[in-house]
């Protein structure tokens, strides 16, 4: 299964405007949404062996990436 990189929008190509205009406008979600792409760099490095690491320790962060993405989905339907 290739590597990828998990960009908010294309987990939700659906809102792609409405991301945009959030991540202008609200600093909280432009906030959550840097931490997220963050996390999802970190998960990628890991995963694609540049950054070794324990098995815990990646389910944490994909633990942690979910949790931000729930919270930024939130937002936008929200919005």
């Amino acid at each position: 299964m290739p590597l990828t990189h998990h960009p908010l929008v294309k987990e939700f190509p659906e809102y792609k405007e409405q991301i945009h205009n959030l991540k202008m406008k609200d600093n909280h979600f432009s906030r959550l949404m840097k931490e997220y792409e963050e996390v999802d760099k970190h998960v990628f490095r890991i995963e694609s062996d540049e950054e070794p690491t324990g098995d815990e320790y990646i389910r944490d962060l994909k633990k942690k990436r979910l949790q931000i993405k729930d919270e930024l989905h939130g937002i936008i339907k929200e919005a």
